[in-house]
């Protein structure tokens, strides 16, 4: 197994990389997002682990592992027995053990004493993605990959961000929304109901979200495969989430390149986006220096995934791994273009609830001025 320095991992570590239930019987969910694209096929796999009510007991309590793979096919399983769950409260480490011959309490293996004792089941870290399962319905997969992060969330070389700003320390926004790893480098190998691929340096990404209550509506779009810019990383989304006894829009956008970290959120830019209830997703952003233009489409149907929920977890949004997107980055002072991007490996994502018509919004620093939500 390839050893990546503590002093590089930790160098790209996150705010809210670690695990954070607090013991308590309130309602808590977290979930994390690890994703791997192959260029060379066309494909990516998105894997996504969460827990829910991890004290046990609870009507949702339990644990599930999701798979969006080749062509946006879709795999489940869930683990409802959450003492088979366990993560780490001050690092990205977690894991879950369905079906396994060990006695022990479940913790982080070696990849090779892992695939050994544990049938069913998976193990994360920001080094590492790892697991097996089956769906009754439609099949296997087992993985087994080596991350090398590139980007956390910041300058590199820099104190990496918290996403959603230093509010996020507090529960007063919720869910809590992280990005782990904007851009990073995989290599290993995934089954896929008997066909294997195999990898060396494929983009990689990871995100968390985590808390106590749900997000009313949401939309996502993201690629770090670009056509001829291996190292840009785009990260947008928004959604309606609660603060304290309101709710309240918010968005954002951010652009990894070249070393080089482009925040545009609601503290320090203006944001507006128009997205349709499927196939276009129009985002702009301005700040004192830059300006910013994703625009994600796409003509697939999309896949129906399940997502944590007041009502535990059940289908609530609709996602492809195939979209397109054209992003647009241009200075202010010189109103010349930095970035001009193209791919056809976007994620994109719509969840929650009204998709009836098209969503707009608009944010001027600090002051949300809706214009139809």
């Amino acid at each position: 197994m390839l050893s990546i320095p503590n002093n590089f991992l930790n160098s790209t570590q996150t705010p809210h990389s670690g695990y954070h239930w607090d013991g308590s019987d309130r309602r808590f969910f977290e979930g994390w997002y690890y994703r791997v694209t192959l260029p060379d096929c066309g494909q990516t796999f998105a894997f996504m682990y969460s827990i829910e009510d991890p004290i046990g007991g609870k009507p949702y309590s339990g644990g599930a592992a999701q798979i969006l793979g080749p062509n946006d096919e879709y795999l489940w399983r869930t683990f409802p027995d959450v003492q088979g769950f366990w993560a780490n409260k001050s690092k990205l480490e977690l894991g879950h053990w369905g079906k396994t011959d060990l006695r022990t309490p479940p913790n982080l293996l070696p990849p090779a004493e892992f695939d050994r004792h544990v049938q069913e089941g998976y193990q994360a870290t920001a080094s590492l993605n790892q697991g097996i399962f089956h769906d009754p319905a439609k099949g296997y997969c087992r993985w087994q990959y080596e991350i090398q992060p590139v980007y956390g969330w910041g300058d590199k070389g820099e104190p990496q961000q918290s996403t959603a700003g230093f509010l996020s320390f507090l529960p007063i926004f919720e869910p809590g929304w992280q990005i782990l790893m904007a851009h990073g480098l995989a290599s290993g190998w995934i089954d896929w109901n008997g066909q294997r691929y195999e990898f060396t340096n494929a983009p990689a990404y990871g995100e968390k979200n985590w808390g106590g209550a749900f997000p009313k509506k949401w939309f996502w779009v993201n690629c770090n495969c670009f056509e001829g810019e291996p190292d840009l990383a785009l990260t947008a989304g928004g959604g309606r989430r609660g603060v304290l006894w309101w709710m309240e829009s918010v968005a954002m956008i951010g652009v990894h390149y070249q070393g080089k970290f482009y925040e545009f959120v609601p503290w320090n830019s203006q944001v507006s986006w128009q997205i349709q209830p499927w196939g276009r997703w129009q985002m702009q952003a301005t700040n004192s220096e830059y300006e910013v233009t994703p625009t994600g489409t796409t003509d697939l149907p999309g896949t129906p995934l399940r997502a944590p929920t007041a009502n535990g977890l059940i289908f609530a949004c609709k996602d492809t791994m195939q979209g397109e997107v054209r992003l647009e980055l241009r200075s202010r002072y010189s109103n010349q273009s930095l970035i001009t991007a193209y791919s056809s490996l976007c994620g994109l994502e719509t969840g929650g609830a009204p998709w009836d018509t098209t969503w707009f919004s608009h944010y001027n620093r600090g002051e949300q001025s809706q214009i139809r939500d």
